[in-house]
C-alpha cells in the first residue's frame, strides 16, 4: 500500500539540509501511534537474525532552490510512504489529519492532502521507476583489517541478485512462507551515471541509483517491492518504487 502526503508552506519557505533522509524518517515516526512506532523501531518483522521495519518513502517532489546550503521549498512539498501493513499508514494519515499545523524539520506546514494510491492489478515483467535511490553493498575486510562498504552498480549482476534475495527475505518475514523466485530476475532499464545518489544518513556516506527497472518475478515480490521498497536501508528513504508508465509528466525532485 502506498499513500501521498502533500503539504503546504505557510509563510515563509520550508528548509532542510539537503541530506534530509533523517528528518523526514522522524517525521514519519513522530506521527505514527507510540505503540506502531516502538514496533517498527526496535522490532519489526523478522527472517532469522534479519529485522526488517517494513516501510519506506520516496525523495521530496516540488519547486525548490539552494539556499545557503540549504533547499528551499517555497510553497507545497509531496512525497510518498509505503508499507504492507496497512494499519502504519493508517496510523500515519489518522495523526496528520487531526493536526492544524505539522513540523517537518524546523517548520510548520499545513497538511493539504492525504491521498490512498489504489493498488493495481500487476503482472511480470513490471517497469518501475525509483523514487528513491536503491542501494545495494557488500562489507568487505580489507588487507590490513579495516572494513570497507563497497557498494555495487546496477550494471553488476549482484546488484540485481541481492535486490531479489532481499525481496525474498522481506517476504518470508511478512507472510511466514519461502516463496520461490520463479527464475526472477532485476536489471536496468534506462540508468546512467547521472542516476547515482551520494545521500548521507547519520553521518554516514550511502550510495544508490534511482533509474528506471525492470522487475521480472512472481506477483507477491512484485507487490512486496511497491509495499516496502527495494535493496536495503528502505525504512532510511531508500529504494521506493513505483509502476513507470512512459510519458507520465516529470516533478522535479530534490535529489541534486
Amino acid at each position: 500500500m502506498q499513500i501521498k502526503l502533500h503539504l503546504s508552506v505557510q509563510t515563509s519557505p520550508l528548509l532542510l539540509p539537503v541530506h534530509y533522509n533523517q528528518t523526514v524518517q522522524g517525521f514519519i515516526y513522530h506521527h505514527l501511534s507510540a505503540s506502531i512506532a516502538e514496533y517498527l523501531h526496535n522490532t519489526g518483522w523478522r527472517d532469522q537474525k534479519r529485522r526488517f521495519p517494513l516501510f519506506t518513502f520516496s525523495r521530496l517532489f516540488g519547486a525548490f532552490s539552494r539556499r545557503n546550503g540549504q533547499l528551499a521549498f517555497e510553497e507545497s512539498v509531496f512525497f510518498y510512504v509505503a508499507s504492507p501493513a496497512t494499519d502504519v499508514l493508517q496510523s500515519l494519515a489518522s495523526h496528520l489529519v487531526r493536526r492544524e499545523t505539522v513540523r517537518l524539520g524546523k517548520s510548520e506546514l499545513l497538511l493539504h492532502s492525504v491521498e490512498v494510491l489504489q493498488p493495481q492489478p500487476l503482472s511480470r515483467p513490471l517497469l518501475l521507476k525509483a523514487l528513491s535511490p536503491i542501494t545495494a553493498y557488500s562489507t568487505l575486510t580489507a588487507p590490513d583489517g579495516r572494513r570497507k562498504t563497497y557498494y555495487y552498480t546496477p550494471k553488476e549482476d549482484e546488484f540485481g541478485a541481492q535486490v531479489l534475495e532481499n525481496l525474498r527475505k522481506k517476504l518470508r518475514a511478512w507472510t511466514g512462507e519461502d516463496i520461490p523466485p520463479d527464475g526472477a530476475t532485476f536489471r536496468p532499464v534506462r540508468v546512467s551515471n547521472r542516476n547515482l545518489v551520494v545521500a548521507r544518513y547519520k553521518g554516514t556516506i550511502i550510495k544508490g541509483w534511482t533509474g528506471i527497472y525492470e522487475l521480472d518475478a512472481p506477483e507477491p515480490y512484485l507487490r512486496m517491492a511497491l509495499d516496502a521498497g527495494l535493496g536495503a536501508k528502505n525504512s532510511q528513504g531508500f529504494g521506493f518504487v513505483q509502476v513507470w508508465e512512459p510519458g507520465r509528466k516529470r516533478v522535479r525532485e530534490s535529489m541534486e
